[in-house]
């Protein structure tokens, strides 16, 4: 039978950090290889009455470029319920490691505006645990409700590298890099800006707040959060819309700091194509729809 644990308060993730490193460590920690058959728990983790915290939403705001007002950014309730996914995702039965875990799509389902005064109730739960070609893909689903509504659903789709039945399949050819057009924007980020959104976002993952963490696990420098990203490049966007809205990011290649990239924003029939890219080799870091 599904299992709904309600919390009284948000986890906090400073401690939930200390157990994603323990989980990672030999004998205590969990195995390194995820079998295909590998079963999630049927846990639904419940926060009732979540008030938005207005100091949070504004530093959360200045950091990203999102508009600070009445309603809430289009990606702010990622951040509300990051710390239950995280809770998630070190709980001894869940079978993947948080830390080390790739975040790879984020999906984003808005039904309507919220108001930064409405008590909200998130339900987060896993599910769809299956194989790739790079490892093991799991959703991570949010629902957000105001009273019995379902205002918010955000689906975070998270990737744990091994080998797997896939892996020997044929790799699609490697696009070819090419100096791409000029861009209609210029995005900056330095390691004192990310940090800022670690601390507004509680997103303190060691990969993106030091280069000497971030060399630990195997990149040269600190990286920016792919969600600071995403929300950086649709905050001028998402006014242009309407009320109902869909946005689907797709993480590329990690955004290394320092970084100075081209942002792209394109508009189609039912709102914007978005892409982020590397101004001399044309890679992307992101690619993006919001409809």
């Amino acid at each position: 039978m599904p299992n709904t644990v309600t919390l009284n308060d948000f986890p906090g993730t400073a401690d939930i950090y200390r157990r994603a490193v323990t989980a990672m460590l030999p004998v205590v920690g969990k195995s390194g290889r995820v079998p295909a058959d590998a079963v999630l728990p049927d846990t639904t983790l419940r926060l009732p009455d979540v008030k938005v915290d207005l100091d949070q939403l504004r530093d959360y705001c200045a950091s990203t470029g999102q508009q600070y007002g009445d309603t809430l950014p289009l990606t702010f309730p990622f951040v509300l319920q990051f710390p239950l996914v995280m809770k998630l995702l070190v709980a001894k039965d869940f079978p993947l490691s948080a830390i080390g875990s790739v975040h790879m799509e984020n999906n984003i389902e808005r039904f309507r505006p919220i108001s930064v005064r409405e008590p909200l109730t998130i339900e987060t739960h896993a599910e769809n645990l299956r194989e790739h070609r790079k490892g093991m893909l799991v959703d991570v689903i949010s629902e957000f409700s105001v009273g019995n509504e379902l205002v918010t659903r955000q689906t975070a789709t998270f990737l744990s590298q091994q080998r797997t039945s896939l892996s020997d399949e044929p790799r699609p050819p490697a696009p070819l890099d090419h100096r791409p057009p000029p861009p209609d924007a210029t995005l900056v980020a330095n390691l004192g800006l990310i940090r800022k959104y670690a601390a507004a976002s509680g997103d303190r993952n060691p990969i993106h707040t030091g280069n000497l963490s971030a060399k630990a696990f195997g990149f040269p420098r600190a990286i920016a959060h792919g969600m600071w990203t995403a929300a950086r490049v649709v905050a001028n966007a998402e006014s242009q819309v309407g009320d109902k809205v869909t946005y689907n990011v797709k993480f590329g290649k990690p955004l290394i700091l320092p970084a100075k990239v081209n942002v792209y924003t394109k508009r189609v029939a039912d709102g914007f194509d978005i892409s982020v890219l590397h101004p001399k080799k044309g890679y992307p870091h992101l690619t993006a729809t919001l409809l």
